[in-house]
């Protein structure tokens, strides 16, 4: 589903004080490993034209392990293994930052920078000192650069694209935009590489079926981690949060500037601000299961009820009482995310059950709903 919005109505900041802007590693490092630096001087150039003007930017910078692995020699950009990524992210970051802090600091800028892992997005309390410290460095006037912690994070726990953690990162900063830079101009209704044909889709309403089914896996580079279905996902994530989401190309010199001007690029909007707590609820990438639901019980969330144990068919995975679980319909669509009030052993005892059931099966006086609506966020 489209919708007619333009760059500069949605990204100017007059109407979005707050910005996250992406840069990906293709865009950042060349082939041979060292940083483009007058690129990124043009695009810090951007930046600072921005800040002057009132807005607030925030910068998630890729490119730690490239520039790592060039400096340590390590063969297939560093990704041979998770060891040989972690060694190259640890040592790239400290040239990464460098950068950024020299470029910014030709403009007066002061450069902050934060490495995160997945965990400190994904955990409440976590979340919200990210977000604290990243709303206290924008109100002193410093441009916060974020970056994943590659050199702790594994297989198993990392967000493995800049493009989902710049999401995140917007829904933690309460931001009003994002923008991610990259190697292609925009959601195309098929793969613009394979095809002469395809067609720029310059505005996204709402993120459905047929928008999904453009999405290609595939990042044209081979030097980034993220394909078209990570930058929808991101969409997905800072929509549902409150901010509008571009993808613009950056394969040209002061791409932010350009992209305000031009508006060529694909914008997602959102449909307003969420609370808080909801956009970190929505927002999350890993859950500890799921709760299967019927389709009268899936229609009373949509109408903004609790779920309760009548209404549920099936409970996957282990989880305990607070975890995060996802909630999906009777054909296995995620509709919600939510936190549980019971741990799954008990809620797979109580699935399907009448709340005047509930207090012999389990033996105490019932909690009121599998997940409490205060506590879950539609997709």
């Amino acid at each position: 589903m489209v919708a007619d919005l333009g760059a500069s109505d949605v990204f100017g900041p007059a109407t979005c004080p707050r910005l996250i802007v992406k840069v990906g590693s293709a865009l950042l490092v060349a082939p041979d490993g060292q940083a483009r630096r007058e690129w990124l001087a043009s695009l810090v150039a951007d930046i600072a034209g921005r800040v002057a003007a009132g807005q607030q930017v925030v910068i998630v910078s890729s490119g730690a392990i490239a520039l790592g692995a060039r400096r340590l020699g390590l063969p297939k950009g560093g990704r041979a293994s998770l060891e040989d990524a972690q060694a190259a992210a640890a040592t790239g970051q400290i040239a990464l930052s460098s950068i950024w802090a020299e470029l910014l600091g030709a403009h007066g800028l002061t450069a902050a920078q934060l490495l995160v892992t997945l965990d400190d997005l994904e955990d409440r309390r976590r979340y919200l000192n990210v977000s604290a410290t990243l709303g206290r460095l924008l109100t002193l006037g410093v441009v916060p650069v974020v970056n994943e912690n590659d050199s702790v994070a594994t297989e198993e726990i990392r967000f493995g694209d800049n493009d989902r953690l710049a999401a995140r990162v917007g829904a933690a900063a309460r931001a009003n935009g994002v923008v991610l830079l990259s190697d292609i101009d925009g959601l195309y209704d098929s793969n613009p590489h394979g095809n002469p044909d395809a067609r720029l889709i310059p505005h996204v309403a709402q993120i459905d079926a047929d928008i999904m089914a453009m999405a290609d896996t595939r990042s044209s580079s081979g030097m980034g981690s993220g394909g078209m279905v990570s930058k929808i996902e991101a969409a997905r994530i800072a929509t549902a949060a409150g901010a509008n989401l571009a993808i613009a190309t950056g394969r040209i010199d002061h791409p932010l500037a350009q992209f305000g001007e031009t508006g060529h690029g694909t914008v997602f909007a959102t449909a307003g601000n969420a609370p808080a707590r909801k956009a970190w609820l929505s927002g999350g990438l890993t859950d500890r299961g799921s709760i299967r639901i019927d389709a009268g019980a899936a229609r009373a969330l949509s109408s903004g009820r609790s779920l309760l144990p009548a209404g549920a068919i099936e409970v996957a995975g282990d989880f305990s009482r607070g975890d995060l679980v996802r909630i999906i319909d009777a054909e296995g669509r995620a509709i919600a995310r939510g936190l549980a009030e019971y741990d799954a052993g008990e809620a797979a005892r109580i699935v399907g059950r009448r709340s005047d059931e509930l207090a012999d099966l389990l033996g105490y006086a019932p909690r009121s709903a599998l997940v409490h609506r205060n506590h879950m966020a539609l997709l």
